[in-house]
Formats: structure tokens, C-alpha cells, sequence
């Protein structure tokens, strides 16, 4: 019986192990391939053409700044992971109390999100701005600017804004501007300073998408998730 089991014919086995044949695997590959270069090629137009639109609207320093009479400050959280302190938040709050320092605005609505109670992105920016010296009552709080599209449409339509200076880094004011043609508004943009690319590659990562998010915005015909009454700035 043993030589059997061992020399004998092989049993049968209740199940077949299945192989995909050689020109299925090469079609799943070309797939592959194939959607790969259309991501490429999407996140690539999409990100020329947020370039093209912030080309020549994009300022360093305050002497060659030209004046606009409100500014558009674009919030952030203040800390990270609830304790250190955001380096996006501190340099926008330097680039935002320069600019009103210097007089190249006049007013400066903050536009961010504050969706909980305990978190308010607007609040925490007037109160370090007005700790650097400013004006409260040249300061405007927006606080349904939970996304960069809803901060510009909002700037537009509710506070009347047709022409302003965005404030906050290089990658997220190239955004801001593309939108801000699309809505009509004659924008420029005034760069805080940046962090490292190597401190920033994840937020980087996540612009390139936040890009294309953009078109699918106006695409599908996104709407800002709140707007309201008008508020008069000035």
C-alpha cells in the first residue's frame, strides 16, 4: 500500500492551481503602463496650467509689490500634530504683517477653516497678527475658507472682492491665482517664505493633486460649501 501511495499513479488534487497565460499578464501590464502615463500626463497639464496663470503675478518683496487694496491671507493650522508650531502659519503671519506694515494693503481678510469649535484657523492668525501690531478693525474673518476654492469664490461673492493680493507660500498662491482668473478677479500674489523641499515633500505631493482637484471643481460645477450674506470690507 506504502508503494503504491508512493510509486503509484498521483492522486488527483481537489483544486487547480491557475496561472494567467503570458498575453492576459501582458495586457494587464499594458494597462498599467498606459494608465500610469495618463496620471503623468494629467497631473502634468494640470500643474502647467496653474503655472501659466500665476506667471508674472508672483512677488518676493514688498518694494516691488504693487498696492491692492485688501489682502487675502490663506490660513493654515498654527501647530502640528497639536504642538509644534507651523512653519507655513509663521511665515504667512510674517509676510501678511509685513505687507500692512509697508502699506501695500490696507485691509486683510483671513480666510480659513473653522469647522470645529476648537479649531479656528482665522482667530489664531487676527490674534498674532494683532499681537506683530495691526489694525483689528482692518482685519475681515472668513472662517468657511476650508478650501483654497471656497476662500476665492468666497472673496468674490460674499466679500465683494475684485481685486486683491493673496498671501501664503509659492505653490499654494500659483493655486490661488488660477482660481482667481477663472472667478474674475484681478490677482497678484505675495510669497511668504517656503520650508526645505525636503521638509515639504509631502505637501508638495499633495499640490500636485490639489491641482487637478481644481478642474474637476469647475468641471462638475463644485459649489463653496457655504456662502452667506455680503460683508462690506472698508
Amino acid at each position: 500500500m506504502l508503494r503504491g501511495l508512493l510509486f503509484g499513479k498521483a492522486a488527483t488534487l481537489p483544486y487547480t492551481i491557475s496561472t494567467t497565460p503570458p498575453m492576459q499578464m501582458k495586457r494587464i501590464l499594458a494597462a498599467i503602463a498606459i494608465l500610469v502615463v495618463l496620471i503623468v500626463a494629467v497631473l502634468t497639464w494640470c500643474d502647467h496650467a496653474v503655472k501659466t496663470a500665476a506667471k508674472g503675478r508672483l512677488y518676493t518683496d514688498t518694494a516691488s509689490l504693487p498696492y491692492r487694496r485688501s489682502g487675502l491671507l490663506l490660513g493654515t493650522a498654527k501647530y502640528i500634530n497639536g504642538t509644534h508650531l507651523n512653519p507655513y502659519y509663521y511665515y504667512r503671519i510674517e509676510a501678511a504683517a509685513a505687507l500692512l506694515k509697508s502699506g501695500k494693503i490696507s485691509y486683510l481678510i483671513i480666510s480659513g477653516d473653522n469647522s470645529r469649535k476648537d479649531y479656528d484657523e482665522p482667530s489664531d492668525m487676527r490674534a498674532d497678527l494683532i499681537a506683530r501690531g495691526a489694525d483689528s478693525t482692518h482685519i475681515y474673518l472668513d472662517y468657511a475658507g476650508f478650501r483654497t476654492f471656497d476662500s476665492m469664490r468666497r472673496a468674490r461673492e460674499v466679500f465683494g472682492q475684485d481685486s486683491v493680493t493673496v498671501i501664503s507660500q509659492l505653490f499654494h498662491d500659483e493655486r490661488a491665482l488660477y482660481i482667481a482668473q477663472r472667478e474674475g478677479i484681478d490677482a497678484i500674489g505675495y510669497c511668504a517664505r517656503d520650508i526645505s523641499v525636503r521638509a515639504g515633500i509631502r505637501t508638495q505631493l499633495r499640490e500636485r493633486f490639489a491641482r487637478v482637484k481644481v478642474f474637476v471643481d469647475y468641471i462638475i460645477g463644485q459649489e463653496p460649501k457655504f456662502l452667506g450674506k455680503k460683508i462690506v470690507v472698508g
